[in-house]
């Protein structure tokens, strides 16, 4: 069975991983855009908090410059398929592979140990307190903008862009916008892990958009709250339940899991969770 701390491991891990799930939804859901960008986004920010870290930079300024670079690799994804008309998947597939050699450029090798270098969690006893409050910020900072005119324009985009226009948003600048806040939280969330973690590699962020998805249908799964506020605390919920799923399943000897069968749990909780409304449908 699961201890304290792989508990409070899984919780640490879910929070992060909530702020990737409100960045996939701010892409999958506001603007209906596929992006794949975030696969590189994720290593981008803990490559670049990484390298300032070991290079003596403050560990939140190395944090906020994490989300600079992600905002950056968002926007050009953006540029990609609004300027340059290259649909959408492949804008993000072709950023997310140009990512994967920028990361080690970066770097300057595959990964890097951050052993006795000060982060923002070496004087504090408990990490999760500090992951918890930067989350809490990032969803009342989203709240927030989401609520705001231009977003509520920005949110008719994936369903009518006309409608977008009418509000007096430019559909282009504003996929371009949500592509860069959206990819710079991811980043966040890619420095924050380097961080907890302790180093940054390039391949850790194969599997972010399942992640995020995973969390965002696992959210919407169990509450039915439409409201904007609703959602997000939803997709940091479903965040948390995948990850306390997932620590679950590899600790309980029960099932014999291994660490190599995260990618085959990830994809029976995917199709649990989709399967079992329509099964509760048949039988009433």
């Amino acid at each position: 069975m699961m201890n304290v701390l792989q508990l409070f491991g899984a919780l640490e891990l879910g929070l992060i991983y909530g702020i990737v799930a409100l960045a996939v939804y701010l892409t999958f859901r506001v603007i209906d855009f596929r992006d794949l960008t975030v696969d590189g986004s994720l290593p981008l920010g803990a490559a670049v908090s990484a390298i300032l870290i070991i290079n003596g930079y403050n560990p939140w300024l190395a944090l906020i410059a994490s989300g600079i670079a992600g905002g950056v690799a968002g926007w050009i994804t953006g540029v990609l398929s609004t300027r340059f008309k290259i649909m959408p998947l492949l804008a993000g597939i072709l950023t997310m592979t140009a990512l994967y050699s920028v990361n080690i450029r970066i770097m300057g090798r595959p990964n890097i140990a951050l052993l006795n270098d000060e982060t923002i969690f070496t004087h504090s006893s408990n990490p999760i307190i500090i992951t918890l409050i930067i989350v809490l910020v990032v969803k009342a900072a989203i709240i927030y903008l989401m609520n705001t005119q231009y977003a509520l324009g920005l949110r008719a985009i994936g369903k009518n862009p006309r409608v977008s226009r009418a509000m007096g948003v430019r559909v282009g600048f504003g996929i371009k916008t949500v592509l860069a806040v959206s990819n710079g939280l991811v980043a966040l969330a890619g420095g924050l892990l380097a961080q907890l973690q302790g180093f940054a590699d390039v391949s850790m962020g194969l599997g972010t958009l399942v992640v995020g998805l995973v969390a965002i249908i696992l959210g919407e799964k169990i509450f039915r709250n439409f409201s904007i506020s609703g959602l997000l605390v939803s997709c940091l919920v479903g965040s948390i339940i995948y990850r306390l799923a997932i620590s679950f399943a590899l600790n309980t000897h029960l099932f014999g899991m291994k660490a190599s069968d995260l990618n085959l749990i990830t994809a029976v909780i995917i199709i649990v969770t989709m399967i079992l409304p329509g099964l509760k449908k048949r039988k009433s």
